[in-house]
């Protein structure tokens, strides 16, 4: 047994499943992506003699390309059983993960689970998979205004010995209707009066004390997950109309959407297809990461057609080449600097169209003060290195202009992208550097050709 960032690792196939009691299905799942890369065979045996208990949560925390495989080898009882033990939303992710390799086994599983289980799973494919519903899930505490809290307590209990109820917050409270009316945390239900009905318990305090945190069923779930790092959440309540209490998000699912999210953008920036990555035929990922890099080239292109029109000019002063790749280098990284923080700042909703100004304005005053400070520093060195001090004048010149563009265009990119409703991850990165590189080629050259020759 090693550790590996802090996480648990057996790489042998009998030791795993000796310990499988004993570990956590994070554990289990990083174990097996171990197992899987030195034997497949090693590990699809583990897969099979996981407990029911567990499976489900274990499959859930594999990579989806290792999913696949366990979906086509398991057994439909083996996953039945699996799915069984799973919460509503998590079942639910699993009969469509399957039904997308393989309809007929997907219907089969689904058939053999209990009529109480079909029903929330038809209830939650209803949703689009940006919506809240997609992500909630169906099993709560709830209880009636008009139950006292002593005998919700014993169906809490009851629920918990028969393993129906896990993750418990607080307890959801409805009227005749199904109206969510309040929420109570429990650390707050132990200090109430266990006789009393909840109605009275409410009606005892100010208005807003038990005040529930609600979202709607077709919220953006992007937009909840922002709300939940903002407010500090640990769990919501998912309405759908006349405010009847449907199911409830909680912040396990939702770390799982932003590091979805974060990753998401990280690939997008670099230029690369995230679902692709996993891939076991390097063709196919190889294949689609050309393809930005044929954007690229193409805009590789077009920042030497530029350099092309000052070739006699490069002739005549050779010390334009060693120290063009400064300006374009200098400016791509500025750039890339602003586009990161522009494009995450947008992702988290801290910058929206009434305070965009602002943040051009920021970025471009930054790419501003370090364009003249490495302005200074380049052009003290230029002069030094090849002794002319025109020369030092034009890189500077250069160094700031290709700066400032770099801000501006590195803020503007992501703000335009997001107004015409496209991803301001996709494609920025190239749009920033084709400027970075022909504003940088261009303003060195032509000041060069003015000032030098």
């Amino acid at each position: 047994m090693a550790s590996d960032k802090n996480q648990i690792v057996i790489k042998d196939p009998d030791k795993l499943l000796k310990k499988i009691d004993d570990l956590h299905p994070s554990d289990i799942a990083h174990s097996l992506k171990k197992i899987h890369k030195k034997n497949n065979e090693d590990f699809l045996r583990v897969i099979k003699n996981i407990p029911d208990e567990i499976l489900g949560e274990v499959i859930l925390e594999l990579p989806d390309y290792l999913r696949e495989d366990v979906y086509e080898e398991l057994s439909i009882e083996k996953l039945t059983d699996a799915v069984d033990e799973l919460e509503s939303d998590d079942a639910t992710d699993i009969i469509q993960e399957i039904e997308e390799l393989d309809e007929e086994k997907a219907r089969e599983i689904f058939d053999g689970l209990e009529e109480e289980d079909k029903q929330e799973i038809e209830w939650l494919r209803r949703y689009e998979e940006d919506e809240a519903g997609a992500y909630m899930q169906t099993e709560l505490f709830s209880a009636n205004l008009n139950e006292t809290i002593q005998a919700s307590l014993n169906r809490l209990k009851q629920g918990k010995d028969e393993d129906e109820l896990e993750n418990i917050h607080q307890v959801f409270i409805v009227n005749d209707d199904k109206k969510l009316i309040a929420s109570i945390s429990l650390e707050d239900l132990i200090l109430l009066d266990f006789e009393k009905t909840y109605e009275e318990i409410i009606n005892s305090h100010e208005e807003n004390k038990f005040k529930p945190y609600v979202v709607q069923d077709k919220d953006d779930i992007d937009e909840i997950a922002i709300q939940f790092e903002k407010y500090d959440l640990s769990v919501v309540a998912v309405v759908g109309y006349q405010d009847m209490l449907m199911g409830r998000i909680t912040s396990d699912d939702i770390l799982d959407v932003i590091e979805e999210n974060a990753t998401e953008q990280m690939y997008q920036l670099a230029g690369v297809n995230d679902d692709f990555e996993h891939d076991d035929n390097l063709f196919v990922t190889a294949k689609k990461r050309s393809l930005w890099l044929l954007i690229n080239l193409g805009t590789a292109i077009l920042a030497s057609l530029v350099i092309g029109l000052f070739d006699e000019t490069i002739q005549s002063y050779v010390a334009l080449a060693i120290l063009m790749p400064i300006v374009a280098s200098m400016g791509g990284n500025a750039g890339t600097q602003t586009l990161a923080v522009m494009v995450r700042q947008l992702a988290l909703g801290d910058i929206d169209y009434d305070n965009s100004k602002d943040a051009i304005k920021k970025e471009v005053f930054i790419s501003l003060f370090n364009g003249f400070l490495f302005a200074f520093i380049i052009g003290i060195i230029a002069w030094l290195w090849f002794n002319v001090a025109l020369l030092g004048l034009v890189i500077a010149l250069s160094m700031i202009i290709n700066l400032f563009s770099a801000g501006f265009f590195g803020a503007s990119i992501p703000l335009v992208l997001k107004r015409l409703d496209i991803d301001p991850a996709i494609g920025s990165t190239v749009l920033l550097t084709t400027v970075t590189d022909i504003v940088g080629f261009f303003s060195f050259l032509m000041l060069a050709k003015v000032i030098l020759l």
